[in-house]
């Protein structure tokens, strides 16, 4: 009787690893699915940074019933990588609320190891489809890059990441450290497009877009950069 009964436990336990299997991949598109794509993310953003400047903020997703609905889950519509300037908060700037944004901050908008995993978490996990590296004016993390390659103690690391947009814009006329902010925010930007090997690989696809972008300290207003030299 039990050399009966294997087989049918048998099927069974098979049938029942592909339905879960089955559950798991349906889930995974209905989720790819309700992604906001990157450029209706990009004018959402935009319109929030339009509100933002013209002193017209609406302070969306900032309610109770906004906080309970996102008790179990989130998915951000865009990932930020902002400098940690106490001036540049991604949610004031962009007029955006709770769940809107996936924010990454570090002076100088850098994306060592630990920002790109953040990132790759957000577009793998989350399904965010739009990246923006967010650079602003007169930004301290890139006024000491260009003071001095050689800064003290943990700002070294920062200072060296900085180095190479440094180096791009050295000989530029106009605003050096503004120049740098913009040189940076690319350069990062293209790091991101080119990391192996989940963000290379999405962003190739098109499944993902990744954008430069400054900050005017005294304007309030975001300008989307392409990718040539400042």
């Amino acid at each position: 009787m039990n050399a009966d009964l294997g087989l049918p436990l048998r099927a069974l336990t098979c049938i029942s690893l592909l339905l879960i299997t089955s559950c798991s991949i349906r889930r995974s598109e209905h989720q790819d699915e309700g992604a906001v794509p990157a450029d209706q993310a990009l004018a959402m953003l935009m319109q929030g940074n339009q509100r933002y400047a013209q002193n017209k903020e609406e302070h969306p997703d900032e309610s109770m019933k906004r906080r309970k609905a996102l008790e179990n889950a989130q998915q951000p519509f865009a990932v930020i990588l902002s400098c940690a300037d106490s001036r540049v908060p991604p949610e004031l700037v962009f007029d955006q609320g709770l769940g809107d944004l996936f924010v990454i901050r570090v002076a100088g908008n850098i994306a060592a190891a630990d920002e790109l995993g953040s990132i790759e978490y957000a577009v793998e996990h989350l399904h965010t489809r739009l990246i923006v590296v967010l650079g602003h004016e007169k930004c301290g993390a890139i006024a000491a890059a260009l003071e001095s390659g050689d800064a003290p103690g943990h700002l070294k690391s920062l200072v060296s990441a900085i180095q190479p947009s440094v180096e791009e814009t050295r000989n530029l006329a106009g605003d050096k450290v503004h120049n740098c902010v913009l040189a940076n925010a690319r350069r990062v930007a293209r790091q991101i497009r080119e990391s192996e090997p989940i963000l290379h690989e999405l962003v190739d696809k098109g499944s993902v877009k990744v954008m430069a972008a400054d900050y005017g300290l005294e304007s309030g207003k975001v300008t989307i950069l392409d990718d040539a030299r400042p």
